[in-house]
């Protein structure tokens, strides 16, 4: 069984900085592909980053393409989503996906493993 679990999440001014963590356990890490996910209240579940089994490939969503940046350790069994210049709109709990196709996915059901979400405010 795979477990994920995601840290780093809080509460910062616009403009600011995260980076959030998920550490994995279980599992073959490094045979994963990996993503984050956010979901806002009242909005559906979207597509942020992913991240191939190699670490060699990513893609991001639109809304955070030049401000957010995904990477991983296959030995730590780490992903990391590094957020700079946030947005009000960025607000949301944030969820760390595992897929077991080793490639990057953008679509939620091409993930077998979730977190259980950390809350990023951005709020002044």
């Amino acid at each position: 069984q795979v477990h994920l679990v995601e840290s780093g999440g809080g509460l910062v001014l616009p403009g600011e900085s995260l980076t959030l963590s998920c550490v994995a356990s279980g599992g073959t890490f490094r045979n994963f592909a990996m993503g984050w996910f956010r979901q806002a209240p009242g909005k559906e579940r979207e597509f942020v980053a992913t991240i191939n089994w190699m670490g060699v490939t990513t893609s991001y969503a639109d809304s955070v393409k030049g401000r957010f940046a995904i990477s991983r350790d296959n030995i730590k069994k780490t992903v990391w989503l590094q957020m700079n210049g946030l947005k009000p709109e960025d607000t949301a709990v944030y969820y760390c996906a595992a897929s077991e196709g080793g490639l990057g996915y953008v679509e939620g059901p091409d993930y077998d493993y979730w977190g259980q979400g950390t809350q990023v405010t951005v709020s002044s």
